[in-house]
């Protein structure tokens, strides 16, 4: 695999990995990236994965770039990218009403009924490809083909954090109240993001998410149980 190492400024370099998203090429960034952490590198500060890159922030008084290009290179031979080994986290969504009041649209956009957009949308085992946007919010990949819609031209204001959308290929969940120009169908009680809690961040890249389908009734009895 070619690598290309491009600096960004004086403290951090970018490895590209490639133009496409692909999920082999993405395990061997996660799996660099987790080698990267283990090594604990003298000078190293952060590891950030993408889609298809990795980039390292460090510190040039302690190592040079050049430095850091060699042990990455090294690193690189010792990677299988097969070994990696995420979290699994079933998270439980309830689908349409207000909860999900986009059900109803992306039903008609795709001609399907609303039992067919959830059970499309449940089907898969998604893979967390990257974190970011938000603290929490996850970029997964699996999504059924049948549900590619595109964005809304306007954006909606105050999504509640914990709304299931879907924008373009990709489908997410909200980490946090905001705006977004995605398609709300469905909602988890599950908090993505908690300061809070420790880790406040729930999902690492690398893990895997499965969406299972709960009524109304247990949606509030999740939330109330936190």
């Amino acid at each position: 695999m070619e690598i290309k190492y491009v600096p960004a400024g004086d403290s951090a370099l970018v490895m590209y990995f490639s133009e496409e998203v692909d999920l082999k090429t993405n395990k061997f960034i996660l799996a660099l990236w987790n080698k990267v952490l283990d090594k604990k590198i003298t000078g190293v500060l952060e590891a950030v994965p993408t889609y298809c890159t990795l980039c390292i922030y460090y510190n040039p008084a302690k190592i040079r770039v050049s430095q850091l290009k060699e042990i990455l290179e090294n690193m690189r031979e010792e990677i299988y990218p097969d070994t990696l080994e995420g979290k699994t986290f079933d998270i439980p969504v309830v689908y349409g009403s207000e909860y999900g009041p986009d059900l109803a649209y992306v039903s008609s956009a795709h001609g399907l009924t609303a039992k067919e957009v959830v059970d499309l949308h449940s089907a898969p085992t998604y893979h967390v490809y990257m974190v970011g946007f938000a603290p929490g919010f996850p970029y997964l990949g699996g999504l059924s083909e049948k549900l590619f819609t595109p964005r809304k031209k306007t954006p909606a204001l105050g999504i509640p954090a914990g709304s299931v959308g879907i924008g373009g290929q990709q489908t997410a969940v909200l980490s946090v109240t905001g705006p977004s120009g995605w398609y709300f169908i469905g909602r988890t009680p599950v908090k993505f993001y908690d300061i809070y809690r420790e880790p406040p961040i729930l999902i690492k890249p690398g893990d895997k998410i499965k969406f299972k389908p709960i009524t109304e009734a247990e949606y509030q009895k999740y939330a109330g149980e936190g």
